[in-house]
């Protein structure tokens, strides 16, 4: 399961660079329907899995503050992606949007190796 949530996220943050750089040049290529659908689906998928380990691995946020972190991380990136892709005026704030995301995407991935809680 591991592997597959690993994959998983590889395949989102994928899809985001891709849709962030496609903004940037402002390419309607945005538009097509693959593009507003995949996005969505493979985040489902990631979601779904990372809950199936969440619950297999009997987790629990406030008994270990890496998972917290972990789960803090991924809010925060969502956010940062939304504003990035939707809510950004212009260029130099995309970018910002796009550089606090991989911040976070860094803060969840260095939460799920280490298994280390950094700012809890």
């Amino acid at each position: 399961m591991k592997h597959i949530h690993l994959t998983l996220a590889a395949i989102s943050i994928g899809l985001f660079t891709f849709r962030f750089i496609l903004s940037m040049m402002d390419s309607p290529k945005l538009q097509q329907k693959w593009l507003k659908i995949t996005p969505h689906v493979v985040d489902t998928f990631l979601l779904c899995v990372g809950i199936g380990m969440w619950m297999q691995l009997s987790l629990s946020p406030l008994e270990q503050m890496w998972f917290a972190e972990k789960l803090i991380g991924v809010l925060a990136y969502i956010f940062t992606g939304v504003y990035t892709l939707k809510f950004a005026r212009n260029n130099t704030m995309k970018v910002f949007g796009y550089l606090g995301a991989m911040g976070w995407v860094m803060l969840i991935a260095r939460a799920g190796l280490t298994k280390q809680a950094y700012f809890l």
